[in-house]
């Protein structure tokens, strides 16, 4: 190990920016087999592993690039796999500059980050080539099941967790596929689809049941669930766009985030009889509202589509800005116009939205967040040509009781399920909840570790509950 000393920093081939603004392919090759144990060895296997600390997986990342430097890349994937059930998806679209590359211990020396989310992309592609991915069905069954609602990163590997204990377990979404927000909401260039999909077979094969197209409330009560099974868990995740209150925000042309992603998912899936042509950036000039990475995904989709021009208003500077830095090089690379420290005060148009005006901002005092306050700047406005503008300021809860037509249902102030902290349980008996609809808009990979620990939570649950149904007699072994 210690090979940093020697070798340089070399991230997997990226396409040219000219070739990727005219699909939606991945933009990264994959490595090469000497290439990537050679990016392996880079890591100083430092005594204190912030990469890991910094991971909400906790992942041992450490361990695995040992052993892909050495050439035991199934031993590397085993380990990987570990505690995370969906790594390939993570190698590809976690923040790794803001998680475990950006907490390297060699990258805050001054030599460039270990690529641990190439590597572990690497990894994964790899086992699923040689067949190592397969189906484990539980040893033994258990009678209890667990109906879980939503089948986002949370839920998914909630599911996996469960059924691995014995359980029977079924998934409801209203949707028409499985993944949530992994297969509709995220751009194929970022995570091509069949990889979404390929993983939603192998959890099948696992024996766990989707009920898809079903609408808890519509179509099934939530009371109905709460008698079908031994728990539930809620992992719904956040939809609800967060509203932007100014002038002209009802002009046609004025689209959410999520809608413009999905309508291009969707095409890019073939289900072109539910496009609405309405939400195809093709020869417009698109503004998006933003810097988180729902913006960056929207302006990166917009290029590929053909916009003729695709800007970015953010009310905060670059280094203020919460999405991921390579996700902004990425898009500017590919031809998108930062509009920093501009927010937007109202969109103008007779009937369609023709243009967004905007008020510059500067940074003054900062929040209890400790992130400075943006505030505007007197007598400097200016204005953009718009024919659609993209609001992308982030997901609130929606109204789960309502929708649920539950009103037991526990909600905290901001709209998310209330659980307690521990057990991971809301005020009902029984009814669980993780991912975003506890912790608000989060990253896939918090969602990954909220479903994992709320698998541990519900099999404790279940325990306790059998163990009080049959107790052992004193002197007795089970």
């Amino acid at each position: 190990m210690l090979g940093f000393v020697k070798t340089a920093q070399e991230l997997p081939e990226k396409r040219l920016a000219s070739d990727r603004r005219q699909d939606f392919d991945e933009i990264y090759r994959a490595y090469a087999a000497d290439k990537v144990k050679e990016q392996a060895n880079r890591c100083s296997q430092c005594g204190v592993p912030f990469c890991q600390i910094h991971c909400p997986l906790q992942n041992n990342i450490p361990d695995w690039l040992k052993l892909t430097a050495e050439g035991r890349l199934q031993e590397a994937w085993e380990l990987s796999s570990a505690t995370n059930t969906f790594p390939e998806i993570c190698g590809r679209i976690c923040p790794q500059d803001r998680l475990c590359e950006g907490n390297c211990v060699i990258e805050q020396s001054g030599h460039g980050t270990v690529t641990i989310g190439s590597i572990e992309k690497y990894l994964t592609d790899t086992a699923w080539e040689q067949g190592w991915v397969v189906a484990q069905p539980p040893k033994t069954e258990r009678p209890e099941t667990i109906g879980i609602i939503g089948s986002g990163p949370a839920g998914l590997a909630a599911a996996e967790q469960l059924r691995r204990q014995g359980f029977g377990v079924d998934v409801y979404d209203r949707y028409d596929r499985i993944g949530g927000l992994l297969i509709y909401g995220i751009p194929n260039f970022k995570l091509e689809k069949d990889i979404v999909e390929r993983r939603g077979q192998w959890l099948r094969d696992h024996g766990i049941r989707f009920q898809l197209n079903t609408m808890i409330g519509r179509d099934i009560h939530f009371s109905e669930l709460q008698q079908k099974h031994d728990a539930v868990l809620i992992a719904t995740g956040v939809y609800k766009a967060r509203p932007l209150d100014i002038p002209g925000i009802d002009l046609a042309g004025v689209v959410p985030a999520l809608d413009f992603l999905t309508a291009s998912n969707r095409a890019g899936l073939g289900d072109m009889a539910m496009i609405d042509k309405n939400l195809n950036a093709q020869g417009k000039k698109i503004v998006v509202i933003g810097g988180g990475d729902t913006a960056m995904d929207c302006v990166r989709t917009a290029i590929r589509q053909g916009a003729t021009s695709v800007r970015c208003l953010y009310r905060r500077d670059r280094a203020n800005m919460p999405g991921s830095q390579r996700e902004v090089s990425h898009a500017e690379e590919e031809g998108v116009i930062f509009e920093w420290m501009m927010t937007p005060t109202s969109i103008t148009g007779k009937k369609r939205v023709e243009q967004v005006e905007a008020q510059k901002m500067r940074l003054g005092a900062a929040d209890r967040a400790r992130r400075r306050i943006p505030e505007a700047v007197p007598g400097e406005t200016t204005a953009f040509a718009a024919d659609m503008v993209i609001t992308a300021l982030g997901f609130d809860a929606e109204d789960l009781p309502s929708l649920f037509d539950c009103p037991a249902l526990p909600v905290t102030p901001h709209g998310t399920i209330a659980v307690h902290p521990a057990s991971m349980m809301t005020e009902l008996d029984g009814v669980f909840a993780a991912g975003d609809i506890v912790r608000g808009a989060s990253l896939v990979v918090w969602g990954i570790r909220d479903g994992r620990d709320a698998a541990t939570a519900i099999t404790q649950h279940l325990n306790k509950s059998r163990d009080h149904t049959n107790p052992v007699k004193k002197g007795a072994t089970k």
